[in-house]
């Protein structure tokens, strides 16, 4: 079973209310109709005018919409969220025209819907820039309590399991923090954590990953790893967190009971890591574009995490398929 059927069947168990601020795009409107079909949420929302969203139903030949639709530059709710987004941002100089400008963003009205709780989650970035959706979130949202910065994780669905049995594994953070500092890696890695029980419901156990293992090499460059991997440890006696986390680890130590055993005698993985936190984002990228395309593993993301309300971005090459996969995603994710 594939892990997007797996969420499939928790989404339907829990659905929510998404909104997607793309309307005028024929791959949003086709995700939101079988996002409604599927009944994996209790409402899709699309935001674009009337003309709009009837051309783009036109081109995706859906005759009969099943989703709710809000002109948002015609909505009651624009002036009262462009009110609250200037209250929000008056310290950084934000002014009453400046936020109804801003709130013209469809990708920022479909924010303030999140933090309003008039939606739980958002998914965008068919037209919209990466760089756009998360200033939204940065601006509109905000960070989950005890993370100071979003990131983003891949869930690697693959084709054969590791040695230690998994079938899905996630990789962190392979699209939004080029150099992590070693806090922002314990973030980085609390996020996931927080992902990956939102999604799979297990046990997080988190590798920080570099090219030595506990010390068999020594370089600047991994201080950082292994000063994540204390702080983590920290956090977690401290707080109790019911979390395994070891590094500094080479990946195959990380992930192969056999080689753990050998290269890091004691480990608590013992080769069972089920999440991959890379140093950096030269890494994190290449390394889940490997087993995409080499291993052929299904890789869905980026998904954006550490925020107080889900909000996930798409690739601008997206089908609908990814859309409708991005929806449930976002769906498991809400609380």
């Amino acid at each position: 079973m594939s892990i997007l059927t797996t969420l499939i069947e928790r989404a339907r168990k829990n659905p929510k209310v998404i909104v997607l601020p793309e309307g005028q795009d024929p791959r949003v409107v086709a995700a939101a109709n079988k996002a409604v079909e599927e009944k994996v949420v209790a409402k899709a929302v699309v935001l674009g005018s009337e003309a709009e969203i009837a051309e783009a139903c036109a081109k995706a030949g859906i005759a009969a919409r099943n989703f709710e639709t809000i002109d948002y530059l015609n909505s009651g709710l624009f002036n009262d969220f462009a009110a609250e987004f200037c209250k929000m941002r008056e310290k950084k100089g934000m002014t009453p025209e400046k936020a109804a400008a801003t709130m013209k963003s469809r990708i920022y009205f479909g924010a303030m819907m999140c933090r309003r709780g008039l939606a739980d989650g958002l998914v965008a970035g068919s037209i919209a820039s990466t760089a756009d959706m998360l200033r939204a979130a940065f601006h509109c949202i905000g960070t989950a309590p005890g993370i100071k910065i979003a990131s983003s994780c891949f869930v690697m669905d693959l084709k054969s399991p590791t040695p230690s049995g998994d079938d899905v594994l996630l990789f962190a953070d392979c699209g939004v923090n080029p150099n992590p500092n070693a806090q922002e890696l314990v973030d980085i890695a609390l996020a996931t954590s927080a992902t990956y029980r939102s999604l799979l419901g297990g046990q997080p156990k988190v590798a920080f990953l570099s090219f030595s293992t506990r010390g068999s090499a020594d370089h600047e460059i991994l201080n950082k790893v292994k000063e994540a991997a204390a702080l983590m440890k920290e956090k977690i006696e401290a707080e109790k967190l019911d979390i395994v986390a070891d590094g500094e680890l080479q990946a195959d130590a990380a992930l192969v009971p056999g080689v753990a055993a050998a290269k890091a005698p004691g480990s608590p993985l013992a080769g069972g890591a089920n999440i991959l936190i890379f140093p950096d984002l030269n890494a994190g990228n290449i390394g889940y574009k490997l087993v995409q395309r080499l291993a052929k593993a299904d890789a869905y993301g980026p998904i954006l995490q550490g925020l107080a309300k889900p909000l996930n971005d798409l690739s601008r090459g997206c089908v609908s398929e990814d859309i409708f996969g991005q929806i449930v995603i976002t769906v498991c994710q809400a609380k």
